[in-house]
């Protein structure tokens, strides 16, 4: 007797969808993820905000970020004048319009300093992971090497002796922070070097530049961005970490950090002072992190392609 059919049931929304790839599969993930999103559209309006910050000193608050009225000083937030709408410092300036502007530092910081150590961290665990030998060696050391150095520490030591802005903080930043991409980057290179597609291009006299930007670094991009996600959060909080103690960016150039070590000293007199730059980046490193969590589940090969997935994470 022949066995029953089984019947399989897939959601109609499922079968309407044709067969996508990876990318579009992604993109797919993190549309239908509503944390993401909601992280992805409060970043996108910081970053607007904080591109926009001539345009809104300007034109709606009429007020620049070094412009001091003396006679406001401790001003409490209020609704009466908008360039008080968070309150006024020390010296009478604005805090909304210096929110804004710290915002555009500490976000280039983040993002600038992402991007070197992105770099260096991919170019050097790429090339390692494929080439292995003496220049393997030399990366694991080097690796190796700087963790047991603490950064901060050197950090405080470069900012003691040289006057640090956002362009060369980011930089420095950069150039220390690329050791755990490389050792992403490099087991991730290990991982493929010897998979099929990439001996038959090695085979049909590919080169090993070609191999490693056309067939490897291809398939690490998605952990990279990840990762990239997670690092300009890591970075802001140290930009804040440095300003903070007096060694990053200085007044009266504003970035978050240098805020918050301005306001601690008044704290009786102005609360406010402390609490909109404290808010402003524990958002954004929290939505940062909340983005590079929904990426990962988006790039998660084990979900990738899975039909009738539901919110509560069951198939249908």
């Amino acid at each position: 007797m022949a066995a029953p059919a089984v019947t399989l049931r897939t959601p109609a929304a499922e079968l309407a969808r044709p067969s996508i790839g990876f990318w579009s599969d992604a993109l797919h993930r993190i549309r239908h993820d509503p944390v993401t999103m909601a992280s992805l559209a409060v970043l996108a309006a910081m970053v607007l905000l904080a591109a926009s910050a001539d345009l809104l000193a300007q034109h709606v608050f009429r007020f620049t970020f070094t412009q001091q009225d003396l006679l406001r000083t401790w001003e409490k937030p209020t609704l009466d004048e908008p360039a008080y709408w968070l309150g006024g410092d020390n010296l009478g300036r604005s805090q909304v319009v210096r929110v804004l502007y710290g915002a555009r530092i500490s976000l280039f910081i983040g993002v600038f300093g992402a991007l070197v150590s992105m770099g260096m961290g991919i170019a050097l665990g790429l090339t390692a992971g494929y080439f292995r030998g003496w220049w393997d060696d030399v990366v694991v050391w080097l690796v190796t090497t700087l963790s047991n150095i603490p950064i901060l520490f050197l950090l405080i030591m470069i900012g003691l002796y040289f006057r640090l802005d956002a362009l060369s903080l980011s930089i420095l930043i950069g150039m220390l922070g690329w050791l755990g991409i490389a050792n992403f980057a490099r087991g991730q290179t290990i991982a493929l070097r010897d998979r099929e597609y990439v001996q038959a291009a090695r085979s049909v006299g590919a080169s090993a530049p070609r191999i490693m930007l056309r067939h490897i670094f291809p398939n690490i991009v998605p952990l990279m961005i990840v990762l990239a996600m997670v690092d300009i959060g890591g970075i802001i909080l140290a930009e804040s970490a440095l300003s903070y103690l007096g060694f990053g960016v200085q007044p009266p150039q504003p970035s978050w950090g240098n805020m918050l070590s301005g306001a601690t000293a008044f704290y009786f007199k102005g609360p406010h002072l402390i609490v909109v730059p404290g808010v402003a980046i524990t958002v954004t490193v929290l939505c940062l992190y909340l983005v590079g969590d929904g990426l990962r589940d988006a790039f998660d090969p084990r979900l990738r392609g899975s039909i009738g997935v539901s919110h509560g994470g069951r198939n249908e």
